[in-house]
């Protein structure tokens, strides 16, 4: 059976807002957008941050530090916290879905959910490696159409799911002291060195910057933040 292609989500925070609550994140958290990476344009997102997230556009120039990347850290290794929830992408446009869930998965110390959606996934997918995650994320139902009824809210007008999408969503997350990106096209979680709570934000804008430096003719680069609603 081919695997679903869905419709991507929009980065919209009132649509990534929505789609959070169906799932059972209370409005306490909220998607906000982070309109600069300079340090007074950080200064005003609500705080604590508990991740960051980056849509960019998939360049040559990104697969080629994707492929050196995972070449080096094979090569070298990395550690990467037993505490950290990781799950690869088998749906093609479900990246912005699987970033939310990165993103509240890695922070139910702080975020009280709800019994619903997110709640029954996590606890499914509980002592599951990143592959078996991906395919339960498959048959979540509940999870895919409301990513399906969201998908439609957005305000652009709404491509069909064939059409060819080259942009891609991840997120950032601090665990244990270390600040990791996670994007389930990739093989693993990279480690991006130490971070705290407080500092998570500015720390992941130093590695949206290298993003956009790698394509500096691009501006198709947008920045949210998972944080406390203000």
């Amino acid at each position: 059976m081919a695997t679903e292609t869905l419709i991507p989500l929009e980065s919209n925070p009132e649509v990534m807002n929505k789609f959070l609550q169906k799932l059972g994140v209370p409005n306490k958290w909220s998607i906000v957008d982070v309109m600069g990476l300079e340090p007074e344009m950080l200064s005003w997102v609500p705080r604590p941050v508990l991740a960051v997230m980056l849509l960019f556009p998939v360049s040559d120039a990104y697969e080629e530090h994707k492929q050196k990347e995972e070449s080096d850290i094979l090569a070298k290794g990395q550690e990467i916290s037993n505490d950290i929830f990781y799950m690869k992408q088998n749906i093609s446009n479900a990246c912005g879905t699987i970033a939310l869930v990165h993103s509240v998965a890695n922070n139910t110390d702080n975020i009280e959910l709800s019994d619903g959606l997110m709640k029954k996934f996590l606890e499914e997918a509980k002592g599951s490696d990143a592959a078996a995650r991906g395919k339960l994320l498959e048959k979540s139902e509940g999870i895919i159409n409301a990513h399906k009824e969201l998908a439609q809210e957005g305000q652009t007008n709404t491509p069909s799911a064939e059409e060819p999408v080259n942009h891609h969503f991840i997120a950032f997350v601090h665990k244990n002291g270390t600040l990791y990106e996670l994007d389930g096209r990739k093989a693993f979680p990279v480690n991006h060195g130490p971070t705290t709570p407080d500092s998570l934000l500015e720390d992941s804008a130093k590695i949206c910057k290298e993003f956009m430096a790698r394509d500096p003719n691009e501006v198709r680069f947008t920045v949210v933040a998972l944080a406390a609603s203000d």
